[in-house]
């Protein structure tokens, strides 16, 4: 039944689900569905070369992307992993090599805009169509400072936890029990997001699913969502600023 249902979705259907740009009406949806472009990726294939130097808007209307860099001895790592939606635009650093490129997770369905189009479909507000595009690219680096960086003087658990909740903010459904992650993501896959190991990661997924904030339910999780943020933010305290990785 659900092949059925998603033979028949159409692209204004998807573009119409996206929170992201539901500052669209109903007509500027229309233009900006018959605007794109749009291209089918099978899972691993490459669907931005650079993501720092994108030319068109680029729209994730089907499937899960990731964003990967490249790190020593030129291995590839995830940083971000993508739900429908704008795909994120990483700005070229000076002195780095790092290559940030969005891959296709899965199956994927992507729609491609001219900038120029894209602001014809709002002739009379082109920049402020242009920053609500664009407020998805900073909601990823603000994920990936908390998932990564120093200054907030976070332990590799609490960057697991973080992940966690950024994961079931995307593609968690809520539930009984707490919230779904519909997606089996890999301890690998997790690993990559925090920047440790894989055994690691297994060590501290175990550890949360005897602190009950973790069910496993075959190769899915269940996260309890609201007392896991609780929880961090009550060991936070005052030393650190308090963090919501599902931060819009």
């Amino acid at each position: 039944m659900n092949e059925k249902r998603d033979s028949r979705e159409t692209d204004l259907d998807r573009l119409s689900r996206l929170k992201v740009l539901s500052w669209l009406s109903p007509s500027e949806l229309k233009l900006l569905a018959s605007a794109l472009s749009l291209s089918n990726y099978k899972r691993h294939a490459l669907i931005l070369r650079d993501v720092a130097q994108a030319q068109d808007a680029h729209i994730l209307l089907a499937g899960i992307a990731r964003i990967t860099c490249r790190k020593a001895r030129n291995e590839r790592v995830t940083v971000a992993m993508l739900a429908p939606g704008p795909i994120p635009e990483f700005p070229a650093l000076p002195l780095s090599h790092s290559g940030f490129q969005c891959e296709a997770y899965n199956d994927c369905r992507v729609g491609t805009v001219s900038w120029a189009d894209f602001g014809g479909i709002t002739p009379n507000a082109p920049e402020s169509a242009f920053k609500q595009f664009h407020s998805n690219d900073l909601k990823q680096w603000y994920r990936l400072l908390l998932r990564s960086s120093s200054f907030l003087n976070l332990g590799l658990h609490e960057r697991i936890a973080i992940a966690l909740l950024e994961l079931c903010s995307d593609f968690g459904v809520e539930e009984s029990r707490g919230t779904l992650l519909r997606v089996s993501f890999s301890h690998k896959d997790i690993a990559n997001l925090v920047g440790a190991s894989r055994p690691r990661v297994t060590e501290h997924l175990g550890r949360l699913e005897r602190e009950k904030f973790v069910i496993r339910q075959g190769r899915q999780m269940v996260v309890q969502v609201a007392k896991l943020l609780d929880s961090m933010n009550t060991q936070a305290g005052a030393h650190v600023l308090r963090v919501d990785p599902r931060r819009e």
